[in-house]
């Protein structure tokens, strides 16, 4: 699995703290740019974040790059619905050279299991090759193709969002694929934009565990 921040907002912390200010300010956005030191913005950020009016953060966007993600993480993925994907089409290119798979680690460790997993991959690939050898387009040829097939994305999403997915996708109950992924978002998003992101993660890192059936065991970030 490969996960990079291709670009986010410039100055993301700065943005969101000038509309934080802007609501309840009488000066112009310049003069609130002036008044605003790091400290400043900093302190402005940490008290949105504890109170909980999260809405100035949706100023703030971050696009990352992934690839060697299933399509069963991106079922998963598009769940969330305010963010923006682009995805490898599996219509549009042909995977004459072969096509990627994502083998679960329960799977791998099981000598006898990863044998037969892997002889069902060879054989989708198989009748996927026949099926574009024959003329059937790639859109239909498609259908052959298991859950377990790499894909790549492009995703965004602004601040807010993103520290909801984080609280979602990094608990150590959720899918093992989409939490590592989800955890590698994170600790990228963290290094640029640490106050933003300093408490993100699943509920268990500020207080309470909000899942039915909790792990039990701390986040590990």
């Amino acid at each position: 699995m490969i996960v990079e921040l291709l670009k986010y907002t410039n100055e993301p912390e700065k943005t969101c703290a000038i509309a934080g200010r802007l609501c309840y300010s009488d000066v112009g956005i310049e003069e609130l740019k002036e008044q605003l030191t790091q400290e400043k913005i900093e302190d402005i950020l940490k008290k949105i974040i504890k109170s909980g009016h999260l809405s100035v953060l949706e100023h703030a966007s971050f696009s990352f790059g992934i690839e060697g993600v299933s399509r069963a993480l991106l079922a998963q993925l598009t769940r969330h619905r305010i963010a923006s994907f682009s995805v490898q089409s599996q219509r549009y290119v042909k995977f004459n050279k072969g096509v990627n798979f994502i083998i679960p680690p329960t799977i791998a460790k099981d000598e006898n299991l990863s044998a037969k997993y892997n002889e069902f991959l060879k054989l989708s690939q198989q009748y996927y090759n026949e099926f574009l050898q024959a003329g059937i387009p790639a859109e239909d040829a498609r259908y052959v193709l298991p859950n377990a097939s790499a894909t790549k994305i492009v995703l965004t999403m602004n601040a807010r969002e993103l520290r909801h997915f984080f609280a979602l996708r990094c608990c150590n109950r959720a899918q093992w694929e989409i939490r590592d992924m989800a955890c590698r978002m994170l600790k990228l998003a963290k290094e640029v934009v640490p106050v933003l992101f300093d408490d993100a993660g699943p509920n268990c890192v500020k207080g309470v565990c909000s899942e039915m059936k909790p792990c039990g065991n701390p986040w590990k970030k």
